[in-house]
């Protein structure tokens, strides 16, 4: 059975909220908050697939709260429909230059609510798995360089607001070239894949994040994880990697595939930049190399 679409609606009159609330529970898991700051508020906490939207409320309006919205990047893709009494063509197109994905007017009409709201989620359906698809590596199925550099972003700026530790590590597959000259390509795909995969699965915490860097090498995001942990965690990473045994004879280091790791913390202070962030930790992956390869480096 497909898992329901959670639906916010924001509304002050009770009764608007029931009805709502009646036509759409059979289909959705509903919500319900009677103003803007109730609804915003709500979001932080809740993540939601749609919100139908009063224009006329006590403080502040629906497109106030559009505004808000689609100001903040956790919540500007949530689709909104404007439900309102005034039906003027003004209002209308007010809101939808705003953002607004639809315009309902009331008294409404049940079954127009829900082949509206039904289409809309359709349409966001759609959107988020196009999303995805450009988001994630093709060979390895794991998140790309573009989701990386989003998540890096975006756990930068929830660093330096929330004052938390933020960890990252560069891995490079050890003489990978060797590998590929030696085995082929099709078996550097599939050492790669495998690779990706035992990585993938070390991470525990839902905020932890690995992604596919470029050619041999990844990275792990690690928020709130100061350096030392973030060493033990890479070397469970490169544990992984040496357990998964993949025979590689051209290797300068071992019999099998390993890793090397960098990893930098933002506990180091000169680090002012999620680009610093990633730059240091490239000179630790650079250090571990020439140390010998399979091993961690920490700046």
């Amino acid at each position: 059975m497909s898992k329901k679409a959670k639906v916010l609606i924001v509304d002050d009159d009770a009764l608007n909220r029931i009805v709502l609330e009646k036509t759409l529970s059979d289909e959705h898991e509903v919500f319900l908050v009677k103003s803007g700051d109730e609804a915003l508020t709500f979001i932080k906490t809740t993540q939601v697939d749609l919100i139908i939207l009063d224009i006329v409320m006590p403080g502040m309006n629906g497109y106030e709260v559009l505004v808000k919205l689609k100001e903040d990047s956790a919540t500007q893709m949530i689709p909104v429909i404007f439900i309102s009494a005034n039906s003027s063509h003004d209002d209308e197109s007010k809101g939808l230059e705003l953002g607004a994905m639809d315009y309902i007017t009331k008294p409404f009409c049940s079954s127009i609510v829900r082949v509206r709201v039904r289409n809309q989620l359709l349409i966001k359906q759609k959107n988020d798995l196009l999303e995805m698809l450009a988001s994630i590596d093709g060979l390895t199925e794991i998140p790309n360089r573009r989701n990386l550099d989003e998540n890096l972003s975006r756990e930068w700026r929830k660093n330096k607001r929330n004052n938390t530790p933020l960890s990252v590590l560069l891995m490079d597959i050890d003489h990978f070239k060797r590998y590929n000259d030696t085995y082929g390509h099709r078996a550097g795909d599939d050492c790669l894949k495998a690779v990706a995969q035992a990585l993938a699965a070390q991470c525990e915490r839902g905020s932890d994040f690995i992604a596919r860097y470029g050619g041999e090498e990844f990275a792990a995001v690690l928020p709130g994880v100061d350096k030392a942990e973030a060493t033990g965690f890479a070397n469970k990473l490169r544990n992984a990697v040496n357990a998964l045994n993949i025979a590689h004879k051209a290797s300068l280091n071992a019999e099998h595939v390993t890793i090397s790791i960098g990893v930098a913390s933002t506990e180091n202070e000169s680090i002012e930049t999620e680009q610093a962030l990633l730059e240091e930790a490239d000179l630790g992956l650079y250090a571990a190399k020439e140390g010998g390869r399979n091993q961690v480096v920490a700046r």
